[in-house]
């Protein structure tokens, strides 16, 4: 289906697309930093909405075609500091975001599978709006700890680069990027990632927006005590070889939501390759059809045998 946009309130609209059956459960698909909707590649949709969902993917405000919103990002000064005070918004205004999403279309309880900071906002919308959260699945993502979680030093070098200028030059980034925080233990789709940068750039290359969604994360601070107030059935999957989010992060996010199951995929860096398809999809799809049974199994207002208190 072609792009479509919504209203979600707050001066904001996001850009979204669907696939598959609307009268499937929806899930819906929330990506990192940075990065659009696009990263959740039309195969990867299209093999999820087989499985029986009716997947959504949207881009996130400050990023693709989503509403840019007005400010100066964090200098690099303010992000060595954790500065709270760069930040325009917080992860909980993303989260509110992706909620208006699922309120205005009427989809809502619905799956909700975040991958990096998009795990960030997916389990913040579980934790604040739990009636629009049938299940969570957190992926390559953490609890904002310092503790864990942290990057590799290898890593920081890259990011601390100014984006680079030119359609070209940003997708030769890319690689290099993904050179350094994707996966080594597995096979990289090279030929992806090319297709993801062209056409992530041609949607959009603000070079401001990601900033600003940084400054998000940073001043959301700690959300392991929130994490802990999640109901929601929820699987945590992470890389065994992420440089980005070490999977120490996958780990106390796993400990911090009660009852969550964690899913650990050998040679999985930060990202989401091709050959992890297959095992992902088909523990998503799993995890979602629990989800359902479970929330079926729940006796109703309407069955529930009347009360003999007043015989």
């Amino acid at each position: 289906m072609s792009e479509q946009f919504c209203d979600v309130g707050r001066g904001i609209t996001l850009c979204y697309e669907t696939f598959g059956s609307p009268a499937d459960p929806t899930a819906l698909l929330v990506m990192g930093l940075g990065t659009q909707m696009v990263a959740w590649q039309e195969d990867f949709c299209r093999e999820l909405a087989e499985r029986g969902l009716h997947v959504v993917r949207f881009d996130n405000r400050d990023i693709g075609r989503s509403t840019h919103v007005n400010g100066a990002p964090p200098t690099v000064a303010q992000l060595l500091r954790r500065s709270r005070h760069a930040a325009h918004y917080t992860l909980g205004d993303m989260a509110d975001d992706a909620a208006g999403l699922l309120r205005e279309l009427d989809l809502a309880p619905t799956h909700v599978i975040g991958a990096s900071m998009g795990g960030m906002i997916a389990q913040t919308l579980a934790a604040r709006h739990p009636a629009s959260v049938r299940s969570l699945v957190s992926i390559m993502s953490n609890t904002g700890s310092r503790r864990n979680g942290q990057p590799t030093l290898r890593v920081y070098p890259i990011f601390l680069r100014r984006p680079p200028r030119g359609r070209d030059r940003y997708i030769a980034h890319m690689e290099r990027l993904f050179g350094v925080i994707g996966s080594r233990g597995l096979p990289q789709d090279i030929d992806d990632l090319r297709a993801i940068a062209t056409a992530s750039y041609d949607r959009d290359h603000d070079p401001q927006g990601p900033g600003r969604q940084l400054a998000a994360i940073i001043a959301s601070g700690d959300r392991t005590a929130e994490l802990r107030r999640i109901t929601a059935p929820t699987l945590v999957v992470h890389g065994a070889a992420d440089p980005l989010v070490a999977p120490s992060g996958g780990r106390a996010t796993a400990r911090a939501i009660p009852g969550a199951e964690l899913m650990m995929i050998e040679g999985m860096g930060h990202d989401l390759p091709r050959a992890a398809w297959p095992a992902l999809i088909d523990r998503i799809a799993a995890h979602a059809l629990s989800a359902d049974a479970r929330a079926d199994r729940r006796p109703s207002l309407l069955t529930r045998p009347p009360s003999l208190s007043g015989l």
